[in-house]
């Protein structure tokens, strides 16, 4: 047993006369139990004799109460006085050295376990949050798979240590395995309460298009920096204003397009804002930051949660790239900050009408061609070129057509 559990009885009861010192205060209880280990408290001196043990011989043995107890009361407190100036001051000097040295012992006791209890409680918060970060859910469930089944593999010898070393070991591993899965239900059971805030707030954010309506391409615009800007000044407060030729842009595309009003805003700013915008009823559908999808701290639009055809939808924003996550249905635009000569609205309107009425099966491939380029721009271009193409087509049927007479008059 000694091989197995080296340490004496007299360390055990030492400690557990600290502990009962400096949790109940009770010298008494600590010292009797310090006395069986053969500790520094053994010596203690038993505690001075109090004024009960006089008072109670002198007060059953007078015969007059009431004239005796002044005088009973005096000579005890006189024989106490006695008796603490017979104690010899070695005794005085252990007793007060032996008190001081608990309470130290016992507020050092205390100031490790606190120490303890902070630098526990930081190695598990800094664990659980790497694990968080670096793990996925899918990843604890196969390493608790693993460490569930490394306890059965291990083999048993005949020794008595090695046996108490398994014990341990499959116990250790147990509590780790609890432990893991606990955190992995509260995580679990975060992560649902969360994406209820992250993801969209439904699957089919627009209703259903009218069956004589299946052809009409939906036209999905940001608002801030791409039809109004928004800021604060100390002399007025929050202004917002309208960019040049939004209204145009709103009433013409009313006619071949379903637009629907795409922010990250919230409806109490986004509402009041269309309903002054929007006189006239162009702007269909309105989606604020309750339909986007919440991600790296961004609220971007999800496309694909629209009940749409994604081959029919186009995204108009001055921040495509940072707020949408399908990238191949966007329509790039400058952003606007109040410059007052701005016609990049105005400029979108004859490529925004050109494919919707053509009607191209697959918008997202025409949009293709056009990255990295300014699409009205490149549209002005590619237009001119067409139309110098037809005009020289044109010319070379006159041309044959004209010499075609001349040889049937000759």
């Amino acid at each position: 047993m000694r091989e197995l559990f080296p340490f004496r009885k007299s360390f055990a009861f030492r400690w557990i006369g600290l502990i009962c010192r400096m949790l109940k205060g009770h010298r008494s209880m600590a010292a009797a139990i310090q006395g069986r280990g053969r500790c520094l408290w053994r010596a203690m001196p038993p505690p001075p004799p109090s004024l009960l043990h006089f008072a109670i011989p002198i007060r059953y043995s007078s015969h007059n109460a009431q004239a005796q107890s002044p005088l009973s009361s005096s000579s005890a407190a006189t024989a106490a006085g006695a008796d603490s100036a017979d104690a010899d001051p070695n005794e005085k000097a252990a007793s007060a050295s032996a008190a001081a040295a608990g309470s130290g012992g016992g507020k050092h006791l205390w100031r490790n376990f606190k120490i303890m209890m902070f630098l526990t409680t930081t190695a598990a918060s800094a664990g659980v949050a790497y694990a968080t970060y670096a793990y996925s859910t899918v990843d604890i469930e196969d390493k608790i798979a693993t460490l569930r089944s490394s306890t059965g593999k291990r083999s048993l010898g005949d020794n008595l240590l090695h046996r108490v070393q398994e014990a341990l070991y499959s116990t250790s591993v147990q509590a780790a395995v609890a432990t893991a899965e606990l955190y992995l239900k509260m995580r679990k059971a975060i992560e649902d309460q969360v994406r209820g805030f992250t993801a969209p707030s439904s699957d089919k954010l627009l209703p259903d298009l009218p069956p004589n309506e299946q052809h009409v391409y939906t036209l999905v615009v940001d608002l801030n920096e791409t039809l109004v800007y928004s800021d604060w000044k100390r002399d007025r407060g929050w202004g917002t204003f309208k960019r040049p030729g939004v209204d145009a842009f709103l009433e013409q595309l009313a006619q071949f397009y379903e637009i629907v009003i795409y922010s990250d805003q919230l409806n109490f700013y986004v509402d009041p804002i269309l309903e002054r915008l929007d006189q006239k009823g162009c702007i269909r559908y309105r989606l604020t930051r309750d339909a986007t999808q919440y991600i790296n701290g961004k609220h971007l639009r999800d496309l694909s949660k629209l009940n749409r055809d994604p081959a029919k939808i186009l995204y108009l924003s001055g921040h495509a790239p940072e707020s949408c996550l399908q990238l191949e249905n966007a329509v790039p635009i400058k952003p606007w900050k109040l410059e007052s000569d701005d016609t990049a609205l105005l400029d979108l309107l004859p490529f925004l009408e050109f494919v919707a009425r053509q009607r191209p099966p697959d918008v997202r491939a025409v949009l293709a061609s056009y990255q990295g380029q300014d699409i009205a721009t490149e549209f002005r271009e590619r237009t001119r070129q067409n139309l110098r193409r037809m005009q020289e087509r044109k010319q070379q049927s006159r041309f044959w057509r004209g010499s075609g007479v001349n040889q049937t008059n000759q």
